[in-house]
């Protein structure tokens, strides 16, 4: 009997071991590449949020320049729909495919400028309504082999954890991590050229793509609005790589490494002949490490990111940053470096209830410590203490499916004690997948986990019954 009790215990640990590792390696730096068992060859999906949020601290745009004059501001409510994203993808055959990802922010469409050189080359604006419509995936790819595959078009660049993962099943805080979102472009997505694969436990990309743009660098947000065009199309004059690997040697643990490096001054219209955008060159380097670590009923993620920027003080001294008429009008410095740092973890307490297990309803209790600063160094000697973040954040996470999550989270932002620290409560729900056309199988690795969970449910019964009878 001992020998029957041991076997089905291995059994179950094994049982235990296989799901970690289908959970673990399910998510793809690609989005639009998730979907590879559908009959037809057409495949539509997408993702989105919905978001209430109070803050309860000032919305005042002096609170941190005058900030004893804004401590008993009321709080502000919002509701928000950060992103609502549509998937398109369609497989042509002989390796030839095609996927697009159409991104609607906050419900509407920007700011657009136009360079009118019919009025001596000025600068026009037209408003329309907050928010924004963006291309955010647009590509033709050619597969060779599955450790070799070239596509070109419009892409997200897989650089820190937010960009390679970024739908918001991946991280349990109802907004995106701020960190990464702060200092980098999130998502960050440009157009270029990608050669991507999978070699046993090993994924790669390495990206050519257009060069940032410095004009676009603040002291708030670093690089994050650098590959931002107000144009109708993105300047190229300079250029930059991004590289990523992901290793899954580890059943249930993903660590990947990432990095960019590319010039900036300069890649901006008009082109400057001579003068400092033709003098500096803005090299922007940035360095990541992130995992993600499912198993036992836990899943943790964390990143550490940092950046650098050089020739930083000359930015707040470029033409177009000087003209008030230009878009790319700023009057702050920018910080030669940035960093991110955060980590967060969160258990599923359902799985200790047996028919909430059995039923694939999941219930998870987190936290999140994050730290970051876009303005990590005083350029000139000019500070912006207020950029000098710690968060930390404490919710839930509820999947009454699979696909859908609702999330809850009380959060705190605690900054230099010359201001106001910045709570806020936050309530989103939050979808993503892929949409029955009435022609597609189910997805094998939803088949694999629920027979998985099923054998589980089975060999617990079987060891409490041994239990009993021993």
């Amino acid at each position: 009997m001992m020998n029957r009790y041991l076997k089905i215990f291995a059994t179950t640990a094994l049982s235990i071991f296989c799901v970690t590792a289908v959970n673990a390696q399910v998510v793809a730096s690609d989005s639009v590449l998730q979907n590879r068992d559908a009959k037809s060859r057409l495949s539509i999906g997408g993702y989105g949020e919905i978001n209430y949020g109070r803050n309860f601290y000032s919305d005042h745009v002096s609170r941190y320049s005058q900030p004893e004059e804004h401590k008993n501001d009321p709080s502000h409510v919002r509701f928000d729909i950060p992103h609502a994203v549509i998937y398109l993808g369609y497989d042509f055959g002989k390796g030839w495919s095609f996927g697009t990802e159409i991104e609607f922010e906050h419900g509407g469409t920007g700011i657009a400028y136009e360079k009118e050189d019919e009025e001596g080359g000025e600068w026009e604006q037209e408003t329309e309504k907050g928010g924004e419509v963006e291309l955010e995936q647009f590509w033709i790819q050619k597969s060779f082999a599955s450790w070799a595959n070239l596509k070109m078009g419009h892409i997200v660049v897989p650089v820190g954890l937010n960009n390679a993962y970024h739908e918001p099943l991946n991280f349990f805080t109802v907004y995106r991590p701020e960190g990464e979102d702060i200092i980098m472009p999130s998502t960050w997505h440009q157009t270029g050229a990608s050669f991507w694969g999978r070699y046993g436990d090993w994924r790669y990309e390495a990206q050519f793509l257009a060069g940032l743009n410095a004009d676009n660098f603040t002291n708030t947000g670093w690089i994050h609005r650098g590959p931002k065009s107000p144009l109708e199309f993105d300047v190229a004059n300079k250029y930059g790589g991004a590289l990523r690997i992901d290793n899954y040697s580890v059943p249930g643990l993903r660590i990947g490494l990432s990095g960019y490096y590319g010039h900036t001054i300069g890649n901006t219209y008009p082109a400057e002949k001579n003068g400092a955008s033709a003098t500096y060159k803005g090299k922007v380097v940035i360095g990541s490490i992130d995992f993600t670590y499912k198993g036992y009923n836990w899943i943790v993620r964390g990143q550490a990111d940092y950046g650098y920027l050089s020739d930083a003080a000359q930015l707040k001294y470029m033409y177009n940053r000087l003209n008030s008429k230009s878009p790319f009008k700023h009057s702050a410095f920018v910080s030669g470096n940035a960093y991110a740092i955060g980590i967060e973890a969160g258990y599923d307490v359902f799985s200790q209830i047996e028919s909430l297990r059995a039923n694939n309803q999941q219930l998870y209790v987190f936290g999140r410590y994050e730290q970051y600063n876009p303005y990590a160094s005083n350029t000139n000697n000019t500070p912006y203490d207020f950029t000098e973040v710690k968060r930390m954040a404490l919710g839930v996470n509820y999947h009454p499916i699979r696909q859908i999550a609702i999330k809850a989270e009380y959060s705190h932002r605690f900054l230099k004690s010359l201001y106001d620290n910045e709570p806020a409560v936050n309530i989103g729900v939050a979808y993503e997948g892929w949409f029955d056309l009435g022609h597609k199988r189910a997805n094998a690795n939803d088949a694999d986990i629920n027979r998985l969970n099923k054998r589980i449910n089975d060999l617990q019964r079987q060891l409490n019954d041994l239990k009993k009878s021993m």
